[in-house]
């Protein structure tokens, strides 16, 4: 594997300074924004809305950091939320099998948290009848108020390793807000990562019928974010193995 891993990471390099292959990329990301191409997938029967990339992404994050907590502002149709929620199952189940004990799926340890302003009565009801649903505590309010931070700080007090998604608002203000208030939560060598970066790199009539749009954006707070919190550092090679992803320059990795 060390061999294996090496060549992955040799790959990788030579991907990110191919100009063609990156254009293609972004192309097609341009391309996809109009259909709504990143809605027509599922994990384990909810609408996920994201890119399948991003996906695998996650998967690849959360196996190697092996959280104890997942931190995720927005919610929508509650597919995000049960794709950290199993990979967090599969974890305890590796972790019980390692240790050479009993796996009870009814008393998780790992647990997922998600804040929506909005969390739509079906899809509430959808994600309390999941098999997922006893790792899953959901926040209804705004993810900047401060009785909602504090009752997510609250909440992750137990927790040693935590990982952070911030999805919610896409505005520049709202984000860096939620930055504040979510990213010093994150772990040393764990993640917070950042969707929709991509809206700064996208046409401006994308977003016409929305709050946000080039200048004012995920990517800008991310950007206004770091000018004062050295502890975290953009994660380029995930943006260059995935290629295609919503999240360029949002992969925030503490150092």
């Amino acid at each position: 594997m060390t061999d294996f891993r090496a060549e992955v990471a040799a790959r990788i390099g030579e991907i990110g300074a191919n100009s063609e292959f990156r254009k293609s990329a972004a192309d097609f990301l341009r391309q996809s924004i109009g259909p709504k191409y990143s809605y027509n997938f599922f994990w384990m029967g909810r609408p996920i809305i994201q890119y399948p990339q991003d996906v695998v992404a996650m998967q690849e994050i959360i196996w190697a950091t092996r959280p104890d907590l997942i931190i995720e502002t927005g919610i929508a149709h509650g597919g995000s939320l049960i794709l950290s929620a199993s990979i967090l199952a599969l974890l305890d189940m590796s972790d019980a099998i390692e240790a050479g004990t009993t796996f009870d799926p009814r008393a998780p340890r790992r647990k997922v948290v998600g804040v929506d302003i909005d969390i739509r009565a079906h899809n509430r009801e959808e994600i309390e009848a999941h098999p997922m649903s006893s790792r899953i505590h959901m926040i209804q309010g705004s993810s900047i108020a401060r009785e909602v931070i504090d009752e997510v700080h609250a909440f992750a007090k137990p927790f040693s390793r935590i990982l952070v998604c911030l999805d919610s608002n896409h505005t520049h203000d709202h984000v860096l807000a939620e930055l504040e208030a979510y990213a010093p939560l994150t772990t040393k060598d764990s993640y917070c990562v950042v969707f929709d970066t991509i809206i700064e790199d996208l046409p401006t009539e994308a977003y016409l019928d929305r709050p946000w749009g080039k200048g004012n954006n995920p990517k800008t707070a991310v950007w206004k974010y770091l000018e004062s919190h050295p502890e975290f550092e953009i994660d380029h090679a995930i943006d260059q193995k995935l290629m295609i992803t919503v999240a360029p320059d949002g992969f925030l990795r503490r150092r």
